[in-house]
């Protein structure tokens, strides 16, 4: 609808009526742009490195990040408004406008980018197209391609870092490199940096997004998630859809969040049309004429103008004896009668005119006459007439892309094909996409297009794009494409690895229908074993991901049995002994541990394998309660040539194991170097779904052991934004749910913890796989918190019936045996009494000093008042040689609490000093208050609470950890009693997170070596 002729300003470049849309387009700029003055919030643009620590960086503040934990989730999410000041003012915001086809939408866009263009404000604009919605993110690319598109490879790998390999296929900035693809939610992340960052950098930022309702699902999805951000940055979002073909995806643009309704465009009244008229055909139109003209066209802007121009080409009077004639002329129009015109031009304008349609948009002018038949005089002298016939707009120069008027053009043309001549053009134009260099994607929407023929070419190019698609983060798209390629259908010889590459791109999305793809692929004669092997792996991941462990177990049995190359036949062994694992109902499972342990034994550790299989005999000895030294032996054999977590074909459990190995065994710091190593995997492959959500969680939970109960909350609760976004119930949000339990429980906030259980349906039925920590044991333990003390020593003895047949007697890793005997001491306090005495054989078993001093205190607290004492003392000695600060300062504050009671005040204040100190630092708000009351009831005031420091050793710490570690005598050379050695050593087992064991490799980690007093490195 531009103008054509002179006119009044104030309408806007012919916008009639649209009062209402341009002022609230208007005040929105003048928010946008009125606070120029002020400093952009955020102050500064996170690096792309710091972006890869959370996928909500987006709002993060220019102050410094509390040191410990995932702090931008703390700071910002989508649609989180800054935390202080008047920044928390909206800055930016969405404004959208839904209307019918015809009434205006891209000429008030228009006006739109010119005003905000005048303010001085940066504008980018995209479309949607008819065409172009298979086309995975077709609006991205228009959107951000050409803001980066100039730059040199090296320049992109500068300005977008870390985000470089994932963002740069999706953007169509690189090609896709081989190896795993990042998933849909690592790549959105990455595009909402981008996004953020043009926004803060270039400030004010307007994004202009026309027929939205054609986007593609892909970039939909994401401007979607995105958009409540831009509330939050110097940007505004101004996007317009015909509100009956908006997809699922965009509900984000009806106003269903926010509450703030789209801005309707109603057809033009009577009068406006006769404004319209005079303006364009001549200010003589008489009334009658304009008010035929109104009925003709309904007040459509769209046809409106179009008529008008018609009027005036015809030379048709604006008078009451010309009205009779605007009927056939607005025939002409649409429909039929724009079909008819079109003919009228002759059939190699309707040849080019059809292969536009087919095209789509940003048309170039020699891939139109290719697929059209034309040389380059016809496809000018075609485009022509097309543009004379008001078909194709204007373009500047004769090489420029074609474009039609409107969308509605193109759609009618489209539609007026013949099917099959539509199919064959579709045909015609995968062929010319690809001679014209345009790869197998450009290609793959058009035989998406074509009807099954069972031509290897089409079956190749569809897996070829297929690939690029999923290797770009659109899983979707290529399923689209492998669907296809289906059905043309592949040789016989390619059908088994056409139904494994569909498989593996439903992975993420459809575990079901994977499953069914995969099981489907082994079915069909496979000539290759290794891709044979490559669909077993793949298959029994996706089962047991889906909870269906015995499945998987009995896959890897029979597959291991038929293989016949002796490496392939050790790893579906080495994959079956973990899903075993992993299984609540193994019926033989001392049988395993005793073939892994003989397996593993022998191994060398030469190829990953076998280090894998090491791994699992790690483990398997820490379930099992073996000496702690011998699961870390074993743990650090299995690093030793490298264990991947982000290996696709691998999975990352074994990994996990083996760190999880550590933590257990009172080497939590070693556990978290290989969490935070992992982490940054997962974040540099774009893994930001359920990988990142467990590794964020597992931290948490390594936090929690530690006792460092502020930051495990933000590392879960953030683990659990993640799972979240995964989906109901999925394992990672299982986990994380079970841990923020745990981290609440000890906090003191059971009420909150039982509302996040109930929330997110914690409880019955448990999952069939064996979890960290074992969840009916989190759920039991939330029980006794609530005082519902029966029901929970139903469910720990149910998991004690579940676990121990099994050979699974660690405390370590699940102390059901200590809650079930709290749970029992109310009614039967003799068996109570034994079940505690069992769990502290079985730690002292194991060795893990913070697992025997927690099994002691538990024991402490189900037995007589004359024996708690000596109990606690055993227990305080215990904790005091490990890095678990929480249970520490529990059994510092129970000890202290049974001296006062056996009235020893004197000792019983030295405890309760230190455990509420010992608390306080942990963030365990319950037992701190646990710890001033009883203080209180001694008669004494609690002292001022020294700082909780940082995890830097003092240095008479140092140097008493480096005697320690030389066997000399620590007491004699810093001339102080043998108590406060032990206090200096236990502060540096919970800095440096570890046991006795493990401090000389603590110490030599730290970058300075026992004995060194200058330090090196």
């Amino acid at each position: 609808m531009a103008r054509q002729d002179g006119g009044s300003a104030r309408q806007g470049f012919g916008l009639f009526e649209r009062e209402a849309a341009l002022t609230a387009a208007e005040e929105a700029l003048d928010l946008l742009t009125g606070l120029a003055d002020e400093p952009p919030w955020p102050e500064r643009v996170p690096t792309p490195r710091e972006a890869t620590r959370s996928p909500h960086l987006v709002a993060v503040r220019s102050d410094t990040p509390r040191p410990g934990g995932p702090d931008s989730f703390r700071h910002g999410g989508p649609g989180a408004a800054p935390a202080e000041g008047p920044r928390a003012a909206r800055r930016g915001g969405i404004l959208a406008y839904a209307a019918p086809a015809g009434l205006g939408k891209t000429t008030l866009l228009a006006e739109i980018r010119r005003r905000a263009g005048a303010r001085g404000c940066t504008v980018l604009s995209a479309r949607g197209g008819d065409q172009e919605q298979r086309v995975a993110f077709h609006v991205a690319r228009q959107l951000l391609q050409p803001q980066l598109a100039h730059a040199t490879d090296t320049e992109l790998r500068e300005r977008l870092g870390s985000w470089y390999d994932i963002v740069g296929p999706a953007l169509g900035l690189r090609a896709s490199a081989e190896g795993s693809p990042p998933d849909p939610q690592g790549l959105r992340d990455g595009l909402d940096w981008v996004l953020t960052h043009l926004a803060v950098r270039r400030a004010p930022l307007v994004v202009v997004l026309d027929d939205v309702h054609w986007a593609d699902p892909e970039s939909l999805g994401w401007l979607a998630a995105f958009a409540p951000r831009a509330e939050e940055l110097p940007m505004l979002l101004v996007v317009a859809y015909r509100p009956d073909e908006l997809p699922d995806e965009g509900i984000e643009f009806t106003g269903h969040r926010s509450g703030r309704r789209p801005h309707a465009l109603a057809p033009l009244t009577s009068s406006a049309v006769a404004r319209l008229v005079r303006d364009r055909v001549g200010a003589h139109a008489d009334d009658t004429f304009c008010r035929d003209f109104w009925n003709v066209t309904s007040g459509n802007p769209f046809e409106t103008v179009e008529l008008a121009a018609k009027v005036r080409d015809r030379g048709l009077e604006p008078t009451a004896d010309g009205a009779h004639e605007l009927r056939d002329l607005a025939a002409a129009l649409k429909g039929t009668g724009l079909v008819t015109r079109l003919e009228r031009l002759g059939p190699a304008t309707v040849r080019l005119a059809w292969a536009c349609a087919v095209l789509g948009t940003e048309i170039s002018p020699q891939l139109a006459g290719a697929v059209a038949g034309l040389g380059g005089e016809a496809v000018a002298e075609c485009a022509g007439r097309l543009r004379e016939a008001r078909v194709l707009a204007e373009t500047e120069g004769p090489d420029d892309p074609l474009q039609f008027v409107h969308p509605l053009i193109a759609t009618t043309v489209y539609r007026s094909i013949p099917a099959a001549t539509r199919v064959a053009l579709h045909g015609q134009a995968a062929w010319c996409v690809v001679d014209a260099g345009l790869g197998p994607t450009a290609a793959a929407r058009h035989l998406l297009e074509t009807h099954p023929e069972g031509d290897s070419w089409v079956v190749n190019q569809l897996r070829a794009a297929a690939g690029e698609n999923l290797r770009a983060g659109a899983p979707d798209a290529a399923r689209r494409f492998l669907a296809r390629a289906l059905r043309e259908p592949p040789a016989a010889d390619d059908r088994a690895a056409v139904l494994f590459e569909l498989g593996c791109s439903s992975l993420l999305t459809e575990p079901a229908t994977t499953v069914n793809h995969l099981r489907a692929a082994l079915e069909e004669p496979v000539a290759d074993p290794a891709l044979r092997h490559g669909i077993v792996y793949r298959l029994s991941q996706v089962l047991a991901h889906s909870d269906r462990l015995v499945e998987a177990s009995e896959l890897l049995g029979r597959e291991a049995r038929q293989a016949t190359d002796a490496r392939s036949r050790l790893r579906m062994q080495a994959e079956k002994f973990m899903w075993d694992a992993f299984r609540a109902d193994e019926p033989e499972s001392p049988a395993r541990s005793r073939r892994l342990t003989a397996l593993a034994d022998r191994l060398t550790g030469r190829d990953l394998t076998e280090r894998y299989i090491i791994g699992l005999r790690a483990w398997d000895a820490t379930l099992r309660a073996e000496p702690s030294a011998v699961a870390l032996r074993h743990a650090e054999r299995a690093l030793e040539g490298g264990l991947s977590w982000a290996d696709e074909s691998r999975g990352f459990e074994v990994p996990v194991l083996v760190a999880l190995t550590h933590l257990y065994a009172d080497r939590p710091g070693r556990a978290e170097e290989l969490f935070a190593a992992g982490t940054a995997e997962f974040e540099s492959q774009g893994w930001r779904g359920a990988h990142l959500s467990f590794a964020y969680t597992l931290q948490g939970y390594i936090r929690y052991r530690r006792g460092r109960l502020v930051e495990a909350e933000d590392f879960v609760r953030a683990g659990l934004r993640l799972a979240e976004r995964v989906g109901p119930r999925t394992p990672a949000q299982w986990y994380a749910v079970g841990v923020i339990i745990e981290v609440l429980l000890a906090r003191g906030r059971v009420e909150e913890a039982a509302r996040i259980a109930d929330s997110h349906d914690f409880g019955e039925p448990f999952p069939a796989a064996v979890t960290f920590p074992d969840s009916q044991t989190v759920h039991a333990e939330l029980l006794l918190a609530r005082g519902r003390t029966e029901e929970a020593a139903a469910e720990l003895a149910a998991v004690g019936r579940r676990l121990d047949p099994r050979g699974m007697r660690n405390p370590a890793w699940c102390p059901w045996q200590l809650h079930l005997a709290l749970a029992e001491s109310a009614t039967t306090p003799g068996r109570a009494r034994a079940t505690a005495q069992d769990a502290v054989a079985r730690a002292r078993q194991y060795g893990a000093p913070s697992a025997i001093g927690q099994a002691l205190r538990v024991t402490a607290e189900v037995s007589e008042p004359s024996e708690r004492v000596k109990l606690l003392e055993e227990s305080v000695d215990w904790l005091d040689q490990s890095p678990a600060a929480y249970e520490l300062a529990r059994s510092l504050v129970a000890l202290g609490v049974a001296l006062r009671r056996t009235e020893r005040a004197a000792e019983a204040a030295e405890h309760l000093y230190r455990g509420l100190e010992a608390a306080q630092d942990c963030g365990a708000d319950a037992l701190v208050e646990v710890a001033r009351a009883e203080l209180a009831a001694a008669g004494l005031r609690p002292r001022a609470l020294h700082p909780a420091g940082t995890d830097t050793l003092t240095a008479r710490e140092r140097t008493a950890a480096d005697l320690t570690v030389r066997d000399q005598d620590a007491a004699a050379v810093l001339g102080v009693d043998a108590t406060t050695v032990g206090r200096l050593l236990s502060a540096v087992y919970r800095k440096l997170g570890t046991d006795r064991t493990g401090l000389a490799q603590a110490l030599e980690n730290t970058g300075r070596h026992p004995g060194d007093p200058a330090g090196r490195g």
